[in-house]
């Protein structure tokens, strides 16, 4: 599984002209869900998102987690980003899962989320998302748990 995770003022989800999730001051989570990934990656995924220490303690050094700055979370899901872009100029997604595996990873990964967490909200699975955001720093981060990690 993958994360693409950004620090951000505010950001919010919007699915035919309709706002379906919003945060103010917390972390955007783009995700992506690969072929044979399965709960373990998902609940690993979600362990270092919370964990991820990207939020400014008083020193102003980047040593709080999302949870100790007290934000939001935003989780979108976002196929493209299993994407191969080894070679040509087109991507190809043969190594993103399959849209009823990745819809059910998606969501066990936000119900796990929003039982560790007060504040989540997401974007809607397999939908046109319109997503805006503000990002803060600009801070944003790669994270991939692999099958074999």
């Amino acid at each position: 599984m993958i994360a693409l995770l950004q620090r951000v003022a505010e950001a919010a989800v919007h699915v035919n002209q309709n706002e379906v999730g919003r945060i103010e001051n917390g972390m955007l989570a783009f995700i992506g869900v690969e072929k044979g990934d399965q709960p373990e990656q998902a609940e690993r995924l979600l362990q270092r998102l919370l964990a991820w220490r990207m939020f400014s303690d008083s020193q102003d050094k980047m040593n709080l987690n999302l949870q100790q700055s007290g934000g939001g979370l935003l989780l979108v899901p976002q196929f493209t980003l299993a994407a191969d872009t080894n070679s040509g100029n087109r991507p190809s997604f043969s190594s993103a899962a399959p849209p009823g595996e990745g819809k059910r990873l998606f969501e066990w990964l936000l119900a796990r989320a929003r039982e560790r967490m007060d504040e989540v909200e997401s974007g809607v699975f397999g939908a046109d998302m319109k997503v805006s955001l503000v990002n803060d720093g600009p801070v944003t981060f790669w994270l991939q748990v692999r099958p074999d990690s």
